[in-house]
Parts: C-alpha cells; structure tokens; sequence
C-alpha cells in the first residue's frame, strides 16, 4: 500500500470508522453529519489476504501489480477526493473504475467495486454507487454488514426508503458486531419512525439498549424509547 497511508495494522474494532460525510434526501431524518462507514485497513486484509492464498499463477501477477497500483487511488480516496479516486488519480495510476474493468477476477478488483461504490455515492451517483454494490463480493464478519448498510445508504439517498430499509435491516441481520450493528440498527429505528412504523422503529431502539448497552447509539436510545411509547 501506499506509504502516505499511516497506522494500516488496526484491530478490527478499531478499523471501524473512517468516515465521510454524506448528503442528500436521508439528511432530513438522519442525524445532521451522518456518515457511510468506509473499508479502510479491512480493504487491504482482504487483497493481500486474498492473494497469498491465492494459487492462480496466471492471476497471481495480476493481482500484485494492481495492488500497487491501487495506492494512488487509495490515496485520493482517503483525502475525500472521490472522483479523482474513481476515474484520474494522477500519475497515470488507474482510477478504481477502470481497475473494476480491468483486473476482473482479482481480490483487488472487487475491492475496487466496494471504493467505487462509496466514491459514487459521495459523488450523488446513487445508481452507479448501488451497481458497484450489489457486485462486490462481501467476505468475512464485517464486509456483509458494510455492503448492505452501504446499499441501505444509496438507496435512501435514491428517495427509495423501503428499499434502504430493507437494506439496514439486511446489514443488522447479516453478523453481530458491537459497533456496525448498533450502527445500523439505529437507522433502522430512525428510518422505521420516518415511514410511520413506531412498533419497528421500538423494537430496534431497544435491542440498541439490551443488547449493546455500551455502544454510542444506546446513549440515546432511552429518549426515544420514551417518545416512541
């Protein structure tokens, strides 16, 4: 990866949030500076992980160089600057895009299908970012929750709010993990209570309080337990 990039070696609980902002249609209902969860480190286990296990020997050399390649792009995405990230990053490197299309059958592609997604949907391309989305391969504990919580985000952003729903109820069903699925549970909570389903936007808000009580979200889930009863 690229040297510019510090303090790769993270524990997966603190991976966790490198975050940036996100406008739009959900912004209303969400809280003011509500922000996408991003890959970060857990990006670069995956390709690097993926590759020394990888047997391929045609893929293998494949795999190396566009890892490296990547670093630019990587580079331009952890400075917020999401379209350069995506389609210029300078120097010649590829843009995540064209390393999607180019590298198709390596780890480090669907890696780019993930930054792609995100890229896109800090750009306001919400069909591009949902395209980019349902392709990427998510592998492990956290990735399935990330994908689904991310599709949750580009479709409320889209104005499709059942869809987006339906989505953060996918990434609250797809692992337990004591910081992404309070996360996602709270937006599930939030959103329920937009479309007028109290009862669900309830339950959510007390499973945010029983089952992860130290989490940042069950700090405020007695206020709303209250309001919502």
């Amino acid at each position: 990866m690229a040297k510019r990039k510090k303090n790769k070696k993270k524990k997966d609980d603190e991976i966790l949030l490198d975050i940036t902002e996100v406008t739009g249609q959900a912004e209303d209902y969400f809280e003011k500076n509500q922000k996408p969860i991003l890959i970060g480190a857990i990006v670069f286990v995956l390709i690097v992980g993926g590759y020394l296990a990888y047997s391929n020997l045609y893929l293998k050399p494949r795999q190396a160089g566009v890892v490296e390649q990547m670093a630019e792009a990587e580079y331009q995405f952890q400075r917020d600057s999401f379209g350069l990230a995506l389609a210029n990053p300078g120097g010649g490197y590829p843009g995540f895009a064209d390393i999607v299309k180019d590298y198709s059958g390596t780890n480090a592609a669907n890696a780019a299908l993930y930054y792609s997604g995100i890229s896109t949907l800090n750009l306001g391309q919400y069909d591009a970012a949902i395209s980019y989305l349902e392709e990427f391969d998510a592998q492990g504990e956290l990735l399935p929750i990330m994908k689904q919580g991310t599709l949750g985000d580009a479709w409320s952003e889209k104005g499709e709010l059942e869809k987006g729903l339906s989505h953060y109820n996918d990434a609250v069903s797809a692992g337990d993990n004591d910081l992404l699925t309070p996360y996602y549970l709270k937006k599930v909570a939030m959103l329920s209570q937009k479309l007028g389903n109290n009862p669900d936007a309830l339950s959510a808000w007390e499973r945010i309080k029983s089952d992860y009580p130290s989490s940042n979200e069950a700090r405020e889930a007695s206020k709303y337990i209250t309001s919502l009863k």
